[in-house]
């Protein structure tokens, strides 16, 4: 036991839970240097979805936000979020890409990389663990928690041994969706801290109202470090709140060293920026009916939002409750990018319609094929046979199936690149940013 560590995520997490990643970078920065000086373990800064609304929504070089940032933060190391082989995209990447995209992130100023597979399937994280060791960064290996009859003790554990023999520097525990209750933190992060010599995070969420709980009965068994997000932008769908711990540690064994007047008066700045952007605020309230359905608060707002335009809001229960379902028959994913997106739209499909699975989605049928690692349980035999027709499932690891695509990513946008990242960027979204270059070019 001692001294817990914080990870502050407002300025990638929090902004990405509460206000649809809509925060700028010249609205960032002001604050960066006094944050930078606080003593955070790290700041979580880049990666999630912050890369695409970069590009799609603030009209900003994702790349050249990191190095402003990496030029204002001297002390504090700069974190960021990797969906390993998806990278920061949607489907899985060939190994070349990957590699190239870790080396600019740690050259651009990335110190800590988190990387995760959505499916839990450490075959996805093995090559994104080994280039962030080759290029000097920090790996820190990924645990996707989530429930189901699955998803026990022994599973985490084993995953975790995985994890650490692959070469990570540490090892998180992500609760993408509040799941966690604090009694199962405590037993599960004491043996954990038995069974693995790397140091432990905690990445929770307060949607369901169990965050707080979570992270003190987490401190008591010793975990490492602790995600939190500014209250500007902190609980709800976000992080636990940073400045109630930063009190409520202060004067114990777990104390953390940061002013708390200090930190009161950083969150000043980004209360004054949420109440500029009101029309993408989230909810700060928490939902315990996540503690059924699992569908984490990014999911809950976009299901909302694709109902809504679809004239569709009044079916929002019944979608809802459809969710699980479609989740146990797709083998029990836990439900974070890309797998949430996959099941959710599939889920309003089946209630659209009417007829389950009349109509699938080309995700689903590509999830089937295992073209996103092999999901925790079975897939409903009779299903897989109706979607995939006689089609093959891929065996292993999807990515030794991808032929090398950068030079082909190079060739065609060759008239628009500025700078070797460029490639990057297009090769994750690429009708984004192919119009993000025109308009660059003038």
């Amino acid at each position: 036991m001692g001294k817990i560590k914080l990870t502050e995520t407002i300025l990638r997490d929090g902004h990405q839970s509460l206000l649809a990643t809509r925060m700028g970078t010249d609205e960032m920065l002001p604050v960066i240097g006094e944050m930078d000086k606080l003593g955070y373990h790290s700041m979580e800064v880049w990666g999630g979805a912050t890369f695409d609304s970069c590009i799609r929504y603030l009209d900003e070089d994702p790349w050249i936000r990191l190095r402003r940032f990496k030029e204002k933060a001297k002390n504090t190391p700069l974190q960021m979020l990797l969906r390993g082989q998806n990278i920061l995209g949607y489907k899985h990447y060939p190994d070349d890409v990957l590699e190239k995209f870790i080396e600019k992130s740690i050259e651009n100023g990335i110190d800590i990389i988190r990387i995760f597979d959505a499916l839990n399937d450490v075959r996805n994280l093995k090559k994104a663990i080994e280039f962030t060791n080759k290029y000097g960064g920090h790996a820190q290996g990924t645990i996707v928690y989530t429930t189901s009859p699955l998803h026990d003790v022994e599973h985490y554990l084993e995953t975790a041994k995985t994890v650490q023999e692959m070469g990570a520097d540490s090892l998180c525990l992500k609760d993408m969706a509040g799941l966690l209750a604090p009694f199962e933190a405590y037993n599960l992060i004491t043996k954990l801290k038995n069974e693995i010599d790397i140091p432990i995070q905690l990445h929770a969420h307060n949607t369901t109202g169990l965050g707080s709980m979570t992270y003190l009965k987490a401190a008591e068994a010793g975990v490492d470090v602790i995600d939190t997000a500014l209250s500007a932008l902190g609980s709800g769908s976000s992080q636990p709140p940073t400045e109630p711990f930063i009190y409520l540690f202060k004067n114990s064994e777990y104390d953390t060293g940061i002013d708390f007047d200090k930190v009161n008066e950083i969150n000043e700045h980004f209360r004054g920026i949420r109440d500029e952007k009101k029309e993408f605020l989230g909810s700060f309230g928490v939902d315990p009916r996540v503690l059924k359905s699992q569908i984490p608060g990014g999911m809950l707002s976009n299901l909302r939002n694709q109902l809504k335009d679809q004239n569709m809001f009044d079916k929002y229960d019944e979608v809802l409750n459809e969710v699980p379902k479609v989740r146990e028959e797709m083998g029990f994913p836990p439900l974070v990018t890309p797998t949430s997106q996959i099941i959710g739209i599939q889920a309003v499909f089946n209630v659209a319609t009417g007829e389950r699975y009349s109509v699938v989605s080309k995700e689903i049928k590509n999830y089937i094929k295992g073209q996103y690692g092999n999901p925790p349980g079975k897939i409903d035999q009779e299903l897989k046979e109706q979607i995939l027709k006689g089609e093959t499932v891929i065996e292993g690891r999807y990515a030794d199936h991808l032929e090398p695509a950068l030079d082909d990513y190079r060739e065609e946008i060759k008239e628009y690149i500025q700078k070797e990242e460029d490639i990057l960027t297009y090769a994750l979204f690429p009708s984004v940013a192919k119009k993000f270059f025109e308009k660059r070019k003038g």
